[in-house]
C-alpha cells in the first residue's frame, strides 16, 4: 500500500503508522528527515552533544530508533526521524 503523504499523523491509525514511516523511509532514500544521516546509523556527534532532558518524554521514547516525526501545529507528518532527532525537534524547535 502506497500513501499520499504527508498524512494528519493523528488520523493514521496505531497500526499504519509503521508502514508510513517504513514509506518515507523509502522516498528519503534511507536518510533522516532532520539531520540527513542514514536512519541505519546514529545522528551526528553534534547532535548527540545537545543535552536532552527525558522527562520531557514518554518512558518508551527511544524503544523505537527510528520516529514517524509530525509537525504539532499542522498535525502534519514530516517524515522519518532518528529517536533523537525527534527529541531535539521537540525539545528545542517546539516540533
Amino acid at each position: 500500500m502506497s500513501y499520499n503523504l504527508p498524512l494528519i499523523y493523528e488520523k493514521i491509525p496505531i497500526y499504519e503508522r509503521k508502514k508510513v514511516r517504513e514509506q518515507y523511509i523509502k522516498e528519503q532514500e534511507g536518510k533522516c528527515f532532520y539531520c540527513q544521516e542514514p536512519l541505519n546509523e546514529s545522528p551526528p556527534n553534534s547532535l548527540k552533544k545537545k543535552k536532552i532532558n527525558w522527562k520531557l518524554f514518554p518512558p518508551n521514547f527511544l524503544k523505537h530508533p527510528i520516529h514517524l516525526q509530525h509537525d504539532h501545529q499542522t498535525g502534519l507528518t514530516e517524515g522519518a526521524v532518528h529517536a533523537l532527532c525527534n527529541a531535539i525537534m521537540w525539545q528545542y524547535e517546539g516540533r
